[in-house]
């Protein structure tokens, strides 16, 4: 069995072409003219088989790439110089090589933008499938084309059920993308000599277990602003939203094992199939799933948009039309999002999926619903995809060359602070327990052009500390920014911990002594260089004094007094120190805490900011205005302070683990009494 592919480098091809790998990996499927063989010798047919790639010879690293991608099925493929755009592809020497050989042409190559212009749309997506339909009908026999079209072929504006059987109904194809999409399916119906068949998906997102993707795109463009809500709106407030239209939404790993299911089963030559979910959700369902995964407020209710009658439809569009395409852009780039984008607001299109749920009966492959994979989109955007920083010139100069040691980089506050320095052009030293993490880390880094290095150690260790310490000092002689920001927090109250004094010495062994012990293993190369910053990530809870944190609060509050003292000693040699009392931020850290999905809190953005500011302006502390005040009241009216404390203490409960699993109690919502004290407090420990 042998395969080529266009667009294998692609977003989709790179999953296909893993698919068909395995399958070959696996002898599973043979070629036509196999048939009737013994079972052996089908299946080394099908394990000894070559995928073709079609790449441009300026793609050679893409496809470089591709194959360390596919590990040791990587040895499968085979690159094939040319490009859909050349009438033939690639040259008659090689494609006669070809001829005879290749049982299954997968042609996925086009130009996915929903801002292209006609001129872009009729050379790639329209001629270049010509192109590809005119090498398989050369290559003739046993030759099958699998095209990949998409449910964009019923245009824009239409309404009501477009089913996998239909086609040229007479739709508007207003916009280039839509227009371009019809005419190379119209091509491959009309002009294609060989067996073909059709596949349409929806609007294609990540991979359904681990969230992959390669960029921002449908959905993804209002990641952001969701993302804002989550962390500026109080989850206990109901927000009002809109119905809208149906969003065919589908994830790459559905489409590519239904296309190889699909490609591979006989009977379905000239048929359409639709990969979408086959209850579309709605927009605001959608949006709904993603606020959803980003632990943010719930719709309470939705607005169904009124129907535009057909006539003001037409209007519409044609005022649309006359809008210069300079201006749509410049609205785009505005907006962050694609005026197109925006039309699935109003879809009243339901894309019918029924032929291709029947011919997949049996295998096990099934669209999965939105809702139970949008926490694996969201994860992986966060993660991987949500570096969006413009550093100040003030910083770039701050930073130029500079190398900044990060504790805790892995995730949460080191992990967004490690992305905008790295941007600003700082060499950033990458330090925690888990080296799969940083390794992460370092890639998005990498990724986004800046410059990063990877030094696991276990911080609980004073000894991995010094090692790893001297491995920083020998690689690159100094370190001129050391952020402590790695810590352990527990919360639960003293006279819930009488049996439990570990919880005191582990959290002041990484919070106090771990901090320290890395402060004085790179203080010399400070000392001797005669500048340095060391900023302490502290918390609000040292100036609030807040119940139920005194293993947190006192180690946070030691590391504290002994940098006030230090600060004094190395004034002389232009060493600057900083603590930063963090109020409440939403990582890892507190996420046990369900409770906390209901109260004020910062983004690890928010907190990151705040570290660049830091090293900026070298302030000898930043707190916020609830911190400030706590601290000015605990000096000037302590019982005032300790009666509010209390009464915060008895308003917000023990974790269902401090108090040894008595009255457990799986009510996670704020009560009014507590949504009104949390916000009067915003960012203190509760």
């Amino acid at each position: 069995m042998n395969y080529f592919v266009t667009g294998a480098t692609g977003f989709i091809g790179k999953f296909l072409v893993a698919r068909l790998a395995q399958r070959l990996a696996d002898g599973a499927g043979a070629p036509a003219k196999s048939r009737g063989k013994t079972a052996a010798a089908t299946a080394t047919a099908a394990s000894e088989g070559k995928i073709y790639v079609l790449v441009r010879e300026s793609s050679q690293e893409k496809f470089d790439e591709l194959k360390e991608r596919l590990g040791e099925h990587g040895e499968r493929l085979v690159a094939v110089y040319g490009d859909i755009t050349t009438p033939g592809l690639i040259a008659p020497s090689e494609a006669k090589k070809l001829k005879g050989k290749i049982d299954h042409v997968f042609h996925l190559a086009a130009v996915y933008d929903m801002n292209m212009d006609d001129a872009t749309t009729d050379r790639v997506n329209s001629e270049g499938t010509r192109n590809v339909v005119d090498f398989c009908n050369e290559l003739g026999a046993p030759v099958r084309l699998h095209h990949m079209s998409s449910v964009a072929v019923a245009g824009g504006d239409y309404v009501g059920r477009f089913t996998e059987a239909m086609f040229d109904e007479g739709q508007p194809l207003r916009h280039p993308y839509f227009r371009g999409k019809f005419h190379a399916e119209k091509i491959v119906r009309e002009e294609s000599k060989v067996p073909f068949r059709i596949y349409r998906p929806g609007a294609v997102v990540g991979d359904s277990k681990t969230g992959e993707i390669d960029k921002i795109d449908g959905p993804y463009y209002f990641f952001k602003a969701l993302q804002t809500i989550s962390y500026r709106v109080p989850k206990w407030i109901p927000l009002l939203g809109i119905e809208g239209g149906r969003v065919p939404i589908v994830p790459v790993d559905y489409v590519v094992a239904a296309m190889d299911a699909l490609a591979h089963k006989p009977g379905l030559d000239g048929d359409a199939f639709h990969l979408v979910q086959s209850q579309a959700p709605t927009v605001g369902e959608l949006l709904g799933a993603f606020l959803a995964a980003a632990h943010g407020p719930e719709f309470a209710s939705k607005l169904e948009l009124p129907t535009i009658p057909p006539a003001l439809r037409k209007l519409s569009s044609r005022i649309g039309n006359a809008i210069p395409d300079s201006a749509k852009a410049q609205l785009s780039k505005t907006i962050g999002v694609p005026v197109s984008v925006l039309g699935y607001v109003t879809n009243r299109a339901v894309f019918d999926d029924k032929a291709a749920r029947a011919a997949l009966a049996g295998t096990h492959i099934k669209c999965p619903d939105i809702a139970d994979y949008a926490p694996a989109l969201w994860a992986y955007w966060e993660q991987f995809l949500d570096i969006n920083f413009t550093p100040s010139p003030k910083l770039t100069r701050r930073l130029a060359g500079k190398v900044v040691l990060i504790t805790g980089a892995s995730s949460g506050i080191g992990f967004a602070t490690a992305k905008k320095l790295a941007i600003a052009g700082a060499k950033v030293i990458l330090v925690a327990r888990t080296e799969s993490k940083l390794e992460e880390t370092r890639q998005i880094i990498e990724k986004a052009g800046g410059e990063s290095y990877v030094y696991p150690c276990d911080l609980n260790s004073l000894e991995a500390i010094d090692q790893m310490a001297a491995a920083v000092l020998k690689d690159f002689g100094h370190v001129d920014i050391l952020i402590n920001n790695a810590g352990r927090s527990i919360r639960r109250a003293v006279t819930e911990s009488y049996d439990r004094f570990h919880d005191f010495e582990r959290t002041m062994q990484l919070n106090y002594f771990g901090a320290v012990r890395l402060i004085m293993a790179l203080l010399p190369a400070m000392q001797h260089r005669r500048s340095g910053h060391i900023i302490n990530v502290s918390s609000i809870g040292v100036l609030a004094n807040a119940a139920r944190f005194s293993a947190y609060v006192a180690s946070k509050s030691a590391l504290d007094a002994f940098t006030r003292c230090l600060s004094a000693e190395v004034k002389a040699h232009h060493i600057h120190t900083t603590a930063i009392y963090m109020p409440l931020v939403r990582t890892p850290m507190i996420a046990p805490t369900k409770m906390y999905n209901y109260v004020p809190t910062w983004s690890p953005d928010d907190a990151a900011n705040t570290l660049v500011k830091a090293i900026v302006e070298r302030p000898k502390s930043i707190a916020t205005t609830l911190g400030t005040a706590a601290s000015i009241s605990y000096a000037l009216w302590p019982k005032v302070n300790d009666y509010i404390l209390s009464k915060g203490f008895q308003l917000f409960p023990s974790s269902t683990a401090a108090r040894s699993g008595k009255d457990k109690d799986t009510k996670t919502k704020p009560t009014l009494e507590q949504v009104v004290f949390a916000n009067v407090f915003k960012g203190e420990h509760w």
